[in-house]
């Protein structure tokens, strides 16, 4: 594929406070989310990416964009709207240090990218469009989302969809089950974890759900399961790839950068026509999330170019 054209992902914009006290009363603030985490992901692996989102005035807001255009991610077709407040999640830290999370903060949920907001251009040059259902729970967010794979089919960009299920988001299951299904097959790419198989397929088994999904005939279908490595859905074939062990010091953006290196190794080489290129597609990603993973922190985690050269 051609190099100069970039990624474009489009998600809500998260920050994350993260105590630094046993006492919760201190934090430090991080960009986070999981299309953020995936949209530096990519850039860190050396693929120009851009990232569609609407943000403040504040100083949240100012922080976020000066973050992400750190890491080198192009926010030229986000909306800065005046009302905006970016959402917060807010991790504690337990007596043994474990990092949990603690609540979700979102004071302006109805501000959100309108589909008409949406630059056309940005698609002419993109190879490939990510989104999560994170843009699916709120009608408005929704239509974007909607109109956003339009665009990107009418210029022949691949399509990525990572399911990454938040149901506390949602109004109940059912709503998120068929909200989350009815985008399916828009995808060339579908990630989605063991239990969100489950949950979408309303399966009691992996191999019954992966069964239940190949009804969609989605072009490709990875299915992340830790350790245990990935399953690959591929012309009604399901290929095991297993991961690099490694011990585990943070799991938090071990998916992002899995999805990240998915999307690279797509940009440079399209889609994946047989089953050696999927497996050399997959154990790419495999390799991404198990190195983030003996890292802490999610979108601090994400491996770069350089961290793959020598790493096995």
């Amino acid at each position: 594929m051609e190099s100069n054209r970039h990624v474009l992902t489009y998600g809500d914009a998260f920050v994350d406070y993260i105590a630094t006290t046993k006492n919760n009363d201190l934090f430090d603030l991080y960009l986070g989310g999981a299309t953020v985490n995936v949209s530096a992901g990519v850039s860190r692996l050396g693929v120009p990416s851009a990232f569609i989102t609407v943000t403040g005035d504040d100083e949240i807001s100012d922080f976020f964009c000066q973050a992400l255009r750190a890491e080198g991610v192009d926010l030229t077709h986000s909306i800065k709207h005046p009302e905006k407040r970016i959402s917060g999640v807010y991790i504690h830290l337990t007596e043994t240090n474990d990092r949990v999370f603690a609540s979700y903060d979102n004071e302006t949920p109805d501000v959100q990218v309108k589909a008409e907001e949406l630059a056309g251009e940005a698609f002419e040059s993109a190879s490939l469009f990510h989104f999560c259902s994170g843009t699916l729970f709120h009608p408005e967010a929704r239509e974007t989302t909607a109109q956003a794979l339009e665009l990107a089919k009418s210029h022949k960009v691949i399509c990525s969809y990572d399911v990454n299920i938040r149901p506390l988001r949602w109004e109940s299951e059912e709503l998120c089950r068929q909200t989350v299904l009815r985008f399916l097959p828009q995808a060339d790419i579908l990630k989605l974890t063991v239990e969100e198989l489950l949950f979408l397929m309303e399966a009691d088994s992996m191999e019954a759900g992966i069964e239940r999904l190949k009804a969609y005939g989605l072009p490709v279908v990875f299915v992340t399961d830790g350790e245990h490595g990935t399953h690959a859905v591929f012309k009604e074939e399901t290929i095991h790839v297993p991961v690099v062990p490694v011990k585990p010091v943070d799991t938090t953006g071990a998916g992002d950068a899995f999805m990240a290196g998915i999307i690279r190794h797509v940009h440079l080489n399209g889609m994946p026509e047989d089953q050696e290129e999927l497996i050399a597609c997959a154990g790419f990603g495999n390799k991404l999330g198990a190195l983030c993973a003996t890292r802490a922190g999610a979108i601090t985690a994400m491996p770069r170019s350089e961290d793959m050269e020598d790493w096995e």
